[in-house]
């Protein structure tokens, strides 16, 4: 019946499709509705820089605004992907100011942003609004200077676990006195000094500023100033709380913090005086969202403390200091929980204060809306697992890291192996698993909705590599490092899988040809692509 309706009725309708899956699900019924969708997308998002080139991006949706661009392997958290591996955005933001596009909005996740990508990025698009950068690097304070110079209609500028060099504390003063229109900005992951003055100002004349975030060298005085002047906002980063209780500037501060009602999410506290935390008791009660995962100063008493008051929390993001009887608090206060992750205070896990199967239990019982879990622990046992499957019904995400994971159950001495079907499963990332081919090969024919798989230090070879290819053509991605796969595995499925790109990494020594078959490759890296090999590939990556 749609398709006797007129192209600008079906535009109306596809706009309100607004997940990227149901566009794409739209896109394949038939040739009019495809060129509707066309037309018609204004946002896109790519999950990895390698599956298609910009010009083809630019070809299928000529009136994009708004681009999500993935780059690295997300083991590049963990060091596991060489520096100069590549994911780089500038032939992007180049293509895109050739093609004429309106870009408005560029969303980038391990990227290498170089200042130069930044500058054409500032001086390309005219109405841009809005730049969020995560786990990105590359680029300087230099460039972010050129985008608040240049980009009169900012909106969101949002800086994440980004690696900036910071030449010179001035950017914040690039900002016109014109610029009025910013309503969320996020430098907390800068390291270098800040324009105190220039910050005040800015958030003085923006009105409709409601999300700032801001690093460790805010003085404490011009933290109480700009919360003074900017009373709606809904999300704070405060980066230094170190004040000094006795101070007038704290009791400006907690007479100020009470006027702020309308914050629900609250982080930071990158250098805290523990003393000074009653001065955020008054927003408690209405808190969603808290992350303290920055916070090493504060321990477990005044994180208890804390926590009492916050009973509406459905995030919150916490470290291990916390400990067992913290996360009981945690669960018997926060009934609306949703998403919870516990971080290790020591990675090495040779401090005594940790959090083991015993929290994770009493959040299990306590909060049933619980549905996305990352959980660091000095042990587990598979009791615990049993009752925490049982009683949060709802998980989607669920990260158990066992501090040490030649560990096995901590009661019965067996392995940690009572596991859970996970045909919802979208991404999953393996390390120190399974006993032999078997066990990857379970999990690529059990979880039919696979799209990414990581797998370190586990001995799947060649075997579970090549059981069923056809199922890396509706996965993303598959990346095995320090596993069982050989050179020649990798060769036969680069051959059966054309449509595939499957490099190896081997940053040791650069590769001035080809390996022996039976030689185990170091770090492989396969994914779908529609442009075949890249060409920015460094020398130690061979692409099959």
């Amino acid at each position: 019946m749609l398709n006797y309706f007129p192209e600008e009725v079906l535009e109306h309708v596809f706009s309100f499709l607004t997940s990227h899956p149901d566009r794409n699900a739209a896109s394949l019924v038939c040739k009019s509705w495809y060129n509707v969708e066309r037309f018609s997308r204004v946002k896109v998002f790519i999950g990895n820089c390698y599956a298609i080139g910009p010009e083809r991006l630019i070809s299928r949706f000529p009136r994009v605004r708004s681009l999500t661009l993935k780059g690295k392997p997300h083991f590049a958290d963990f060091n596991l992907v060489p520096y100069d591996w590549g994911g780089y955005v500038y032939p992007w933001i180049e293509a895109m100011a050739k093609g004429s596009t309106n870009l408005e909005e560029l969303r980038l996740k391990r990227m290498v942003v170089s200042d130069e990508s930044l500058e054409l990025l500032a001086k390309s698009f005219p109405n841009f609004k809005s730049l969020v950068l995560v786990n990105c690097e590359g680029f300087t304070t230099d460039g972010l200077a050129a985008i608040a110079s240049n980009c009169r209609f900012l909106r969101e500028l949002d800086l994440q676990e980004n690696e900036v060099e910071d030449r010179r504390g001035q950017w914040l003063s690039c900002f016109p006195d014109s610029c009025t229109s910013l309503s969320s900005l996020n430098f907390a992951c800068l390291k270098g000094e800040v324009n105190v003055a220039a910050l005040e100002r800015l958030v003085a004349r923006c009105r409709n500023l409601k999300s700032l975030r801001l690093n460790h060298a805010v003085p404490p005085d011009a933290l109480q100033k700009i919360l003074a002047q900017s009373p709606q906002l809904v999300d704070l980063g405060a980066g230094c709380f170190a004040h000094d209780p006795e101070s007038e500037t704290y009791n400006k501060l907690k007479n100020v913090m009470q006027k702020c009602s309308s914050i629900r999410s609250l982080s930071g506290f990158l250098d805290v005086n523990v003393r000074c935390l009653p001065s955020i008791y008054p927003i408690c009660i209405n808190l969603t969202s808290l992350n303290l995962s920055y916070a090493p100063g504060i321990y477990s008493k005044e994180l208890v403390k804390l926590i009492h008051k916050c009973k509406k929390l459905q995030r919150l993001w916490i470290l291990d200091t916390i400990g067992d009887k913290g996360l009981g608090v945690v669960a018997s206060t926060c009934k609306e929980l949703q998403e919870l992750r516990v971080f290790p205070s020591d990675f090495y896990g040779v401090g005594n204060v940790a959090v083991t199967e015993e929290g994770l239990v009493a959040i299990s019982a306590g909060c049933p809306n619980l549905n996305s879990l990352l959980y660091f622990c000095q042990q587990m046992t598979n009791a615990a697992l049993i009752t925490v499957a049982k009683n949060c019904p709802n998980f989607i995400r669920f990260r158990l890291c066992t501090l040490n994971p030649t560990i096995p159950d901590a009661v019965t001495m067996q392995p940690l192996d009572e596991g859970m079907y996970a045909e919802q499963l979208e991404m999953l990332s393996i390390a120190f698993a399974g006993d032999s081919d078997k066990g990857m090969v379970y999990v690529l024919n059990g979880c039919k909705k696979l799209k990414k798989l990581e797998v370190r230090d586990s001995p799947f070879g060649n075997m579970a590599l090549l059981t069923d290819t056809g199922k890396y053509e509706t996965m993303r991605s598959l990346w095995m490092s320090s596993c069982g796969v050989t050179f020649g595995g990798c060769k036969t499925l680069a051959e059966k899988m054309p449509r595939l790109n499957v490099e190896i990494i081997n940053e040791r020594d650069e590769m001035e040809g080809r390996p022996d078959d039976r030689q185990k490759v170091e770090k492989m890296y396969l994914y779908r692509t529609l442009v075949g090999p890249r060409k920015d590939a460094p020398d130690f990556v061979l692409t099959l």
